[in-house]
């Protein structure tokens, strides 16, 4: 419950809550915190804030200060590689990444949190790679006081799948890349694709172990996948052959390798001939000629979820569909863009 008290007879009171104050272009946080004792050289500075009337709270039995609501929710809200400190400003709790890695969430945990009245958890979109330190989401309890059965609601949903929010570090692949075509395997041209994906791999993280070169003979793509798979490698990354071209075989060398799950096809532009395959735990992915010509595929949006340890099926590379089309900016600006949010 809140009391309002006038500006004037404020002096020796404690603050209920922070007051913000806003100068346009140049501030806006806590001019006078939650708790701070009213003075009576506050007093001109809070009537510029528009403060004629103070409040002090009263709290019931089943009302909830925002700063402890806020606290309630974060710790609901976090799961693995994920850190907050109690320590709330404004009613407001940040939520920050303990490692670097792929932020996750629970989109329909999230949704349903946010439905409650009087809660909210903002966050990065899905999928995000993000540093250690950086903010992921903030949550707070809207009003000053609210009903403690609302928060209580509110952090039963967010336990009720496990966590919302998580970070996953990216585990250090050994990736074997296989570079398939006659044109590259007989010296006809020079090849380009692995210089790429070694970059991409390295970007995150991991290593490439091996570099095999294969004509379009799908045995001799078998026999190069089963090679780095004896040598120790947890990746396999093939290039080219993906396409619907009859001399394109490098998909029948990923089954004769022993592969028991194949996904092909993503909707996503560039990269709708991409392929995720698993022979037992290992993944291989196909990247189509795309790869070459574009500086960010699809192959950018799945590499950093295998690597955090997500298994890619149909269903995955089916709902990269929304956000999934690249606007081919002429300055590529990604991850600072649309594309695959």
């Amino acid at each position: 419950m809140l009391k309002k008290i006038k500006l004037k007879d404020a002096v020796g009171s404690k603050l209920a809550h922070d007051i913000t104050e806003i100068r346009p272009g140049e501030f806006k946080g806590p001019a006078f915190d939650k708790g701070h004792t009213v003075c009576n050289e506050d007093l001109c500075h809070l009537q510029k804030l528009g403060k004629n009337n103070l409040y002090v709270i009263d709290l019931e039995e089943d009302e909830i200060h925002e700063n402890q609501a806020a606290a309630i929710l974060a710790a609901a809200l976090a799961g693995e590689g994920i850190f907050w400190k109690n320590e709330p400003h404004e009613g407001k709790i940040n939520l920050v990444a303990e490692t670097d890695g792929l932020f996750k969430v629970d989109t329909t945990a999230l949704a349903a949190l946010n439905m409650v009245d009087e809660v909210m958890c903002a966050t990065l979109h899905n999928h995000t790679l993000v540093k250690k330190d950086e903010k992921v989401a903030a949550t707070r309890a809207i009003p000053l006081v609210m009903k403690r059965v609302a928060i209580e609601r509110a952090a039963a949903i967010a336990r009720q799948n496990g966590a919302v929010l998580a970070v996953k570090a990216l585990r250090q692949a050994r990736v074997g890349l296989v570079i398939t075509g006659n044109e590259v395997f007989h010296g006809l041209i020079e090849d380009r694709f692995a210089p790429v994906l070694s970059e991409k791999v390295t970007a995150l993280g991991s290593k490439v172990d091996g570099i095999a070169f294969a004509p379009d003979d799908e045995k001799l793509i078998s026999k190069a996948i089963c090679d780095h798979l004896n040598q120790g490698c947890d990746l396999i990354m093939l290039s080219g052959g993906m396409s619907v071209d009859p001399d394109d075989v490098t998909r029948k060398g990923i089954q004769m390798a022993g592969a028991t799950e194949m996904n092909y096809g993503s909707a996503v532009l560039p990269g709708a001939m991409f392929l995720a395959a698993y022979i037992g735990e290992i993944p291989l992915l196909g990247i189509p000629a795309c790869g070459l010509y574009h500086r960010i595929t699809v192959l950018d949006l799945v590499l950093p979820r295998i690597l955090a340890g997500e298994t890619i099926g149909k269903a995955d590379l089916a709902f990269l569909g929304h956000g999934g089309l690249c606007k081919d900016c002429q300055d590529c600006t990604y991850p600072h863009c649309p594309f695959g949010k």
